[in-house]
């Protein structure tokens, strides 16, 4: 089963990780790769305790693939080519508010998220059709 995982940037440094859809289910590390591995180290220690006290184990955590995904945070972390202000106009947020959401001083709702997540798309679309 594939679950989506949510990868943040930390306030101090490093990632952290969590799956919305498992409690308890989330990873840390300074590097990304760090932060993924202590998310499946989680899983496990998560299935033996399952295993140590005779449980069923739940059906979600059965064959557990993650599908990762990047909050704003973390995105502008992962690509720091990118200018907050510039993407912020290109989406059509105000720059100030952007930059509050990537040093998370303020949290997008769902309906915000909704429109950045629609107007990036649109901007991957248009630089597929780049060639170099």
């Amino acid at each position: 089963m594939k679950i989506i995982a949510v990868i943040e940037k930390s306030k101090e440094e490093g990632y952290g990780i969590y799956a919305p859809s498992v409690t308890g289910l989330f990873g840390y590390g300074i590097t990304e790769q760090e932060a993924k591995e202590s998310l499946n180290d989680a899983l496990e220690s998560i299935l033996e305790e399952y295993e140590e006290k005779g449980e069923p184990i739940p059906e979600v955590l059965n064959n557990l693939e993650f599908e990762y995904r990047y909050d704003l945070s973390a995105f502008f972390k992962l690509f720091p080519f990118f200018n907050v202000s510039e993407f912020a106009n290109a989406v059509g947020i105000n720059p100030s508010l952007m930059r509050r959401y990537k040093e998370k001083h303020a949290f997008a709702g769902e309906k915000q998220k909704a429109l950045i997540q629609q107007k990036f798309n649109e901007i991957i679309n248009k630089m597929s059709t780049v060639q170099f």
